[in-house]
């Protein structure tokens, strides 16, 4: 059983077949699916999910606060199921390759108070790009 299920029957989420093969979708490190990657994995284990059962299902998980959007690109959302442990995203320019990151220290203490203007922060969203090493060696 995949963290985010186990996250989600412990919100007392109800689980139908639907939503369990969303979720199991979602398992993995570094799990940043589009709801159409998502939807056409769900369709290989579940024939009979529908597209907008699955965008509902994402948009629930993500207002319950179990999975994140992450919009990297102009490009389409994706869901990013490590909701519980802080990090940031390293994003390759090229093939548009996302991997989670943990760098040590706090990204706020980069933000002077001066620049602050005012705003009581309550998260940080920090975007490394760069070139994957599939990209630099193609």
């Amino acid at each position: 059983m995949s963290d985010l299920l186990e996250r989600l029957r412990g919100r007392g989420w109800r689980m139908t077949s639907q939503r369990r093969v969303v979720a199991e979708v979602l398992d993995g490190d570094h799990v940043h699916l589009t709801a159409d990657e998502v939807h056409a994995r769900a369709v290989a284990r579940l024939p009979e999910i529908s597209r907008a059962t699955v965008y509902n299902t994402l948009g629930e998980m993500v207002t319950l606060g179990e999975v994140i959007e992450v919009s990297t690109d102009r490009r389409a959302k994706r869901y990013d199921p490590n909701a519980h442990r802080p990090h940031h995203h390293l994003v390759c320019a090229q093939c548009g390759a996302i991997r989670d990151v943990h760098p040590a220290g706090d990204p706020l203490a980069d933000l002077p108070q001066g620049e602050r203007f005012g705003f009581t922060i309550t998260g940080v969203e920090v975007t490394y790009r760069g070139t994957c090493p599939n990209c630099v060696s193609a």
